[in-house]
């Protein structure tokens, strides 16, 4: 496996998703949340502590407990996500609002593969490593779903720190009982059957990097009916997906994503998310490197809005409800799902 990538990484709108399942709630859909100059003040209050300060003594615990306790439930997970129903590979902002999307059914179960220790991708940050997070509208309706406040311009709206974004969508993406968050694991390569990507080939991200430093370090396997490939864009980790695919003959070229036009690119992204194999959904930054798209640099929205389109094609190939369909929202298209074409001028939907 030492010639492989070393990592294989890097509702709908408020009420309209079309799954089952309960919604991850919100009380603030219906006004847009607007950052105001404001006199706050934070106090301390001694009765929110049930503990003495000053003279804390935490429970004794043997250390073996320690160790049962955190190698128990992993393994548990590895067992549960051996064969799972969708493996979303990389756990950037597309990653993460596609794994998002998808835990909305509480049937399906999502495993998540990470290189890194740190998931969130380039999405820690805006720009140049400035704090600011700059999202077009209307993703910026995603953002209210997930309850985070931003200051809001005529068509776009920025919020203070991209970490606010990146911290929220994976606390409550987390916490829900069907999704398995596997950082510092990469996958390697993929599991194909008869022309199908059926799961993807496994391994700790250190044991990856150092195939030609050490003797034969054989991975394991995780078996999934979708494989989401978020992998971004072409770098140290990026696009291994698309290239792996290129390298075995199941997808002619990978030429690499365009120079910089934001307006172009955005909308390519999302209306070029598709399942660009049988079994495997490419999505955010790497679709931009199949297509020869144009990049879209610091602003955010496709990647949030791609990863949603990349949940409903899973829900979509598992022959579950889903907003690409209108299953169950009558029979007029959405007006999120259709997008101006960036060359034509045409309006598109998408599908």
């Amino acid at each position: 496996m030492a010639t492989i990538a070393t990592s294989f990484t890097s509702s709908f709108f408020e009420h309209k998703s079309s799954f089952h399942g309960s919604q991850i709630s919100s009380s603030r859909h219906q006004q847009p949340i607007k950052s105001a100059p404001q006199n706050l003040s934070i106090t301390m209050s001694s009765s929110t502590a049930s503990y003495d300060l000053n003279s804390f003594n935490f429970q004794p615990i043997k250390e073996s407990i320690v160790s049962r306790e955190m190698t128990r439930r992993y393994m548990m997970d590895m067992i549960t996500y051996a064969d799972t129903d969708v493996v979303v590979v990389g756990a950037g902002s597309a990653g993460l609002s596609c794994a998002y999307e998808l835990s909305k059914n509480p049937a399906i179960n999502i495993a998540i593969i990470e290189q890194s220790v740190s998931p969130g991708g380039g999405a820690w940050l805006g720009g140049q490593l400035f704090s600011a997070m700059v999202v077009r509208k209307p993703a910026h309706k995603f953002l209210d779903e997930l309850e985070i406040e931003y200051d809001e311009q005529e068509d776009y709206v920025v919020i203070k720190h991209a970490a606010l974004f990146t911290s929220t969508i994976m606390s409550k993406l987390l916490a829900r009982p069907n999704v398995k968050l596997f950082n510092a694991v990469a996958a390697e390569d993929l599991i194909v059957k008869g022309g199908r990507v059926a799961g993807v080939v496994t391994n700790w991200a250190l044991v990856s990097m150092n195939h030609d430093t050490q003797s034969c370090m054989d991975p394991n396997v995780m078996e999934a009916k979708i494989v989401v490939s978020s992998c971004g864009h072409d770098g140290p980790f990026g696009a291994t997906g698309v290239k792996r695919l290129k390298s075995i003959g199941m997808i002619d070229s990978v030429p690499g994503m365009k120079a910089l036009d934001m307006n172009t690119a955005e909308d390519a992204i999302v209306r070029h998310t598709r399942e660009v194999v049988p079994g495997m959904i490419v999505t955010g930054m790497e679709v931009a490197e199949i297509d020869g798209a144009p990049r879209m640099g610091p602003t955010f929205g496709a990647m949030m809005i791609s990863g949603q389109k990349a949940a409903h094609l899973a829900l979509r190939a598992l022959g579950l409800p889903n907003a690409l369909d209108n299953t169950e929202l009558g029979s007029e298209v959405q007006p999120e799902l259709i997008l101006a074409s960036a060359e034509s001028g045409e309006i598109v939907v998408d599908a």
